[in-house]
């Protein structure tokens, strides 16, 4: 592919698909009533900007410094995550613009808004990265951007951006950039042998969502770029085998960002979006925001308890069971119980639903059978299957190797018994896995026990009211 030219302060395209050079980029800056604004101000603004943009995580790229460029690239885990040693390790998350041609009714940076607009150059956002890279502040730079002027002026802004940083500035750390919808082939194409990572937002989890809150939104320009990246993915990855030299075309895959709440979907359609998703284009993660109401809009719902940050919490633990458990969507939920328990994780609620497929012999069972049961992750399944090869386990190792024991103990039997006698039922496994008041506590003889209460009988659970509990305390009942 025809490389890009720059020659002084201008950035010239090579001949898009409409047989017409697209000119020289000239990156715009940021007035604020008529004043020029300061790099620490646009700083931030953008940052702030940026906060609602989830789609990053680690990088899924290991690179070692080459002796001359500047920086590496760590696999362990980037933006706000920690890495295998605990090092907590993050990204400058900033957008190139908040300005905006577009008028989503859920986006604080919606052109209807009047909010304070900011822009970086290309070379701004270059030497932020480089200064703060050089004093230990992050690892690596994610650069989103509202659309500015239009889908392909913004991406031409975004691809001068990493080629200026790749090529000018020898940064050699992790990048992770959004792919613009609507933005030409070509660009997208190119910026992708420059990035570690592409991302592409799809906004809402179904069309009609999107046609609501979004209306100059499009589902088949968001999916047409994803399908892209994908293929460009998947022809690397066959260039690499036959010449081992060649440049790598996002190497840390793809993901997206759906936002949850702000439309009627429930949790049973956004699952089977997320993994057909999954299925279809080969992502690596699908991000779940939660719906924060930053505009008043009739078509907005109320929230009156707030962002719904609990289901979001479940519907990433559906999706860590859909992509390393070997759940599908259809078994965790379905049209008759389209929403998940709040009160139980998801791998909690499938089990108390299905408890014909308990007690699991750890001794036996396959790993398959493993990963199902609640308290027993990916690595200690693994554990189990290759510590049982040499000796029959019990209780006590199943605690050394890593199982939640209070969880587990309800699902498992070791040597055909099970750690206390407790009940198959699903009431009292849920009564028990959810309440701490009604928590069964075993003693070392086996029994099951319970805190003792003035007012609770183990039949009833009304609370006493402040006068009963005084008139308790000072013995006058």
């Amino acid at each position: 592919m025809e490389m890009l030219e720059v020659t002084g302060d201008k950035l010239h395209m090579p001949v898009l698909g409409n047989g017409e050079e697209s000119g020289p980029i000239r990156a715009p800056g940021a007035v604020i009533d008529g004043n020029s604004m300061g790099l620490m101000e646009k700083l931030g603004i953008l940052t702030d900007s940026a906060k609602y943009d989830v789609a990053c995580t680690s990088s899924g790229v290991d690179r070692r410094g080459n002796g001359r460029d500047l920086g590496n690239c760590v696999k362990a885990g980037i933006c706000h995550s920690f890495s295998s040693d605990g090092r907590c390790i993050s990204l400058l998350k900033i957008l190139m613009t908040n300005e905006c041609i577009y008028d989503c009714k859920y986006c604080v940076n919606r052109k209807s808004n009047d909010v304070p607009r900011a822009t970086f150059t290309p070379d701004e956002i270059c030497r932020l990265t480089i200064e703060f890279y050089r004093r230990n502040y992050i690892e690596g730079l994610f650069l989103s951007s509202g659309i500015f002027e239009s889908p392909l002026r913004t991406m031409e802004l975004l691809y001068r951006t990493l080629y200026l940083l790749r090529n000018k500035y020898r940064f050699n750390g992790y990048v992770h950039v959004k792919a613009i919808p609507g933005a030409p082939p070509e660009l997208i194409q190119m910026t992708g042998f420059l990035a570690d990572r592409m991302s592409v937002n799809l906004e809402l989890p179904t069309a009609e969502g999107l046609r609501e809150l979004a209306p100059n939104k499009h589902r088949r320009n968001i999916l047409a770029p994803m399908r892209q990246i994908q293929n460009g993915i998947r022809a690397n990855q066959y260039d690499l085998t036959v010449y081992h030299h060649a440049p790598k075309f996002v190497a840390g895959g793809q993901s997206t960002q759906m936002i949850i709440g702000a439309t009627g979907e429930s949790d049973y359609q956004i699952l089977h979006v997320a993994e057909s998703l999954y299925q279809r284009f080969d992502l690596k993660r699908v991000f779940y925001s939660a719906f924060v109401k930053v505009n008043e809009d009739k078509a907005l719902p109320a929230l009156p308890g707030g962002p719904p940050l609990k289901r979001e919490h479940r519907l990433y633990q559906a999706d860590w069971l859909l992509r390393f458990y070997g759940f599908q969507a259809r078994e965790l939920l379905d049209e008759k119980r389209p929403f998940f328990n709040i009160l139980l994780d998801p791998k909690e609620d499938w089990a108390v639903r299905h408890l014909e497929q308990f007690p699991v012999e750890v001794n036996r069972a396959p790993y398959e059978r493993l990963l199902r049961v609640p308290g027993i992750g990916v690595r200690s399944a693994q554990r189990i299957v290759a510590a049982r090869r040499s000796a029959r386990l019990r209780f006590e190792d199943l605690k050394r190797i890593g199982v939640v024991m209070k969880r587990a103990l309800y699902f498992i039997t070791c040597g055909g018994r099970m750690m206390y006698p407790t009940r198959l039922e699903e009431d009292y496994i849920v009564r028990n896995l959810t309440s701490e008041k009604d928590r069964v506590q075993f003693g070392s003889d086996g029994m099951s026990y319970r805190q003792m209460s003035l007012f609770d009988d183990g039949q009833y659970s009304l609370q006493p009211d402040p006068g009963d509990v005084y008139r308790a305390v000072t013995g006058q009942i």
